[in-house]
């Protein structure tokens, strides 16, 4: 089964990420939508070996409103999931 990024909640330039079936070792970065470029600066791992669980991602302050995208990749560095579409503003 592939693994997926089921939800998205942001509170106080904070995204916390609901995730299925990522194994430890995953990386989850932020994409601005309308240019496709990584911001490197909010990446993070998946720590737990249990593939079920959630992320959290403090926002700098940097980081502008607009659309934006988490992407995961798995520990080789390949594509493995990729969220909704939601808004920072």
């Amino acid at each position: 089964m592939k693994p997926i990024i089921s939800s998205i909640e942001i509170e106080n330039r904070v995204i916390v990420a609901k995730y299925q079936r990522l194994m430890v070792g995953a990386k989850v970065v932020l994409v601005e939508k309308a240019s496709g470029r990584q911001l490197p600066e909010t990446a993070t791992r998946v720590a737990s070996p249990v593939p079920v669980g959630a992320l959290r991602i403090r926002l700098p302050e940097a980081i502008e409103p607009g659309t934006y995208f988490l992407r995961a990749f798995n520990g080789h560095g390949e594509d493995a999931a990729r969220s909704a579409d939601f808004e920072i503003g």
